[in-house]
């Protein structure tokens, strides 16, 4: 069995004419993603990231092969993933956002409601996307110990107290 891949940025345009690149990250900060030198697209393809840096306010690079702007081009779109393993280990408490999707929320009073479905960035604290067993979505923010009380990735559960989550659960 492979190893599970994140996609952790996408090619996003062209930046000139000689092979470079747009990238979009999905790090934090967004120069992390120059730290990676090989990533595997969706496709399958590995590609190796010659040279990278900050542009703007995004980032630029030049895959190995891509040497003139019909090659970058041909690269627009292009997910860039890495084995979750090449990820940086986490700190008491950190999760990726990769490891919370598809988690079971559970309410300490009202119990199962859903699963993550994918988290959103707001400034203040981020938002889970839940979908809810008995249909629909709901919005639950991702503050530690005001809203989510516990992550454990094994067995896959997070422990919310979120009052809104026990009123929709009552109209339901």
């Amino acid at each position: 069995m492979s190893e599970r891949l994140v996609t952790v940025g996408e090619v996003r345009g062209v930046y000139g004419v000689k092979g470079w690149v747009k990238l979009f990250s999905f790090t934090a900060p967004r120069e992390n993603l120059l730290g990676f030198r090989e990533f595997t697209t969706g496709q399958g393809k590995t590609l190796r990231l010659i040279e990278g840096r900050p542009q703007g306010k995004g980032l630029v690079g030049r895959f190995a092969g891509c040497d003139d702007r019909d090659a970058a081009l041909a690269m627009h779109g292009t997910a860039l993933q890495v084995a979750r393993s090449a990820l940086p280990a986490t700190d008491e408490g950190e999760f990726y956002w990769d490891d919370l999707v598809g988690l079971e929320v559970v309410d300490i009073e009202a119990g199962a409601i859903g699963t993550v479905d994918y988290l959103l960035e707001t400034g203040a604290d981020d938002v889970m996307v839940i979908k809810c067993s008995a249909g629909g979505e709901i919005l639950v923010p991702f503050a530690w110990e005001r809203v989510v009380r516990g992550v454990e990735l094994d067995p896959g559960r997070i422990t919310v107290d979120w009052p809104e989550a026990r009123a929709d659960a009552e109209t339901e």
